[in-house]
């Protein structure tokens, strides 16, 4: 009888089978966007036609100031700004930029970017070491700080800055300026290298202290040189932004003495009317150093911003 209760209630407790809809699994084809090549011949067609004039587009602004930087002034005087120009002035217009205040503009670029790159990525390695490989109490509450600084408008700091800058004595000098980039920069570096760091292995952190390494020669020994393709790319991308600077420019400098090129290229501007053509050679000659910056440093580059994407 327990037999027949037992066999009665596995029968009871046996359900029907079903053929059950198996798990969908969403395809590669799915989750990815179709490469253009497995796409229709329509599309590639319609890919190839409108890919260069999306490139010509985005190029046009870049291809109008160097056709502006080789015309002569006359053409500018008549109205003739899109037209063939009526001579090519080449060889005068940047001649008369190199022979003008700009190699003075251009030192001075130099001078206040590189001590600001230096500057801004030291402490940004030493603050992201900090926030990322110790644990304290109000960790979070410093890197938040750090990060807090890159939100606030920049346009609402010009008065108290330009302020302090005149209560320092350090109005229109180099020196005010790049201490200003530094404080402003390495909130953004400190984010930068702090997520790189938080990323590498603890445990060679922890081998290092295992063998009583003193911590800033972790730091030095250890941590540094894994860093090199962060410190790389962001190298690169705070002399961009330094270099390229305009509004802190105009602010805090003014005059030869210490301005930066991308203020400097107004100073072609005549009381009544602008010198185009000058303005516009200038502007491809104050382009070139960051252009060339990323391309000799472009393997580092990369590298620094992809390091970790593949896990």
């Amino acid at each position: 009888s327990s037999l027949g209760i037992s066999s009665g209630a596995c029968t009871k407790m046996r359900k029907p089978q079903v053929d059950e809809p198996k798990q969908s699994i969403l395809e590669p084809s799915l989750m990815f966007p179709k490469p253009i090549e497995k796409s229709h011949r329509a599309w590639q067609i319609g890919y190839q036609a409108l890919l260069p004039i999306a490139m010509l587009l985005w190029l046009a602004p870049l291809l109008a100031v160097a056709l502006f930087s080789i015309r002569p002034d006359s053409d500018f005087l008549i109205g003739n700004y899109w037209g063939w120009p009526s001579s090519f002035e080449m060889t005068k217009n940047y001649g008369m930029v190199f022979g003008s205040a700009m190699p003075r503009y251009i030192m001075n670029s130099f001078l206040i970017t590189i001590p600001t790159v230096i500057g801004a990525v030291a402490l940004s390695c030493m603050t992201g070491f900090a926030l990322g490989v110790y644990k304290f109490r109000g960790n979070l509450l410093v890197f938040f700080m750090f990060i807090a600084g890159n939100f606030v408008p920049f346009q609402i700091l010009m008065v108290p800055v330009r302020d302090l800058t005149l209560d320092m004595n350090l109005y229109n000098t180099k020196t005010g300026l790049v201490l200003f980039h530094i404080a402003f920069q390495t909130g953004f570096c400190t984010l930068f290298m702090r997520n790189f760091i938080k990323a590498l292995p603890h445990e060679l952190i922890e081998a290092a202290r295992v063998e009583g390494i003193a911590e800033w020669r972790i730091f030095w020994f250890v941590v540094l040189p894994l860093m090199k393709p962060a410190i790389a790319a962001l190298s690169v991308l705070i002399f961009t932004f330094i270099w390229n600077d305009y509004f802190w420019a105009i602010v805090l400098t003014q005059g030869e003495n210490a301005q930066p090129v991308t203020a400097g290229i107004t100073s072609f501007n005549a009381q009544f009317r602008a010198m185009y053509h000058l303005m516009s050679a200038g502007s491809i000659v104050a382009a070139l150093p960051p252009v060339l910056m990323f391309f000799l440093m472009q393997k580092h580059f990369i590298a620094g911003l992809t390091l970790g994407a593949v896990k």
